[in-house]
């Protein structure tokens, strides 16, 4: 979704509210991730004493693998973003501190996309107190206790 800021960069005070979802053609191009859910994004751009702040919460839901048991589960994640809209830069150093309006546009979708896969936990869990399963038997640990564990010898 490609927001025409031009109002908001040039006068304090305005605002504009978005809310939708991520088109499925876009998530395609993430990889590693199966998407549950659409990806909904709603938020607001404003300018606040020449301040372009852009607020925005993302909502979906992946269907993951536990990297623990293997069991498939479905999970679901919230993240809130905030970013600070400019222009330009003045150093290209800063680029990921701010959101750049080329052409006095941005395209909220992406910077969405972007901000849930740096927000992504790095393992992703069935439930935080996993047990896995049992590197003897392969048992699943969280549903059957082996006596395997007292076995195993480390050098």
């Amino acid at each position: 979704m490609i927001l025409n800021i031009k109002d908001i960069l040039n006068i304090p005070g305005t605002s504009q509210e978005f809310d939708f979802s991520v088109p499925e053609e876009r998530l395609a191009l993430v990889r590693g991730y199966v998407f549950h859910t659409p990806v909904q994004v709603k938020g607001k751009i404003e300018n606040r004493a020449g301040v372009v702040m852009l607020t925005m919460q993302t909502a979906f839901s992946l269907l993951v693998t536990c990297d623990r048991c293997l069991k498939e589960t479905v999970q679901t994640f919230c993240y809130d973003e905030k970013h600070c809209v400019v222009r330009f830069l003045q150093d290209e150093d800063q680029e990921e501190n701010y959101v750049v309006a080329k052409a006095e546009k941005i395209d909220i979708a992406e910077i969405a996309v972007a901000d849930l896969l740096l927000q992504l936990p790095s393992k992703l869990l069935c439930k935080e107190d996993c047990k896995g399963l049992c590197p003897v038997c392969g048992c699943d640990r969280n549903m059957t206790n082996c006596n395997c564990g007292s076995k195993i010898e480390f050098e």
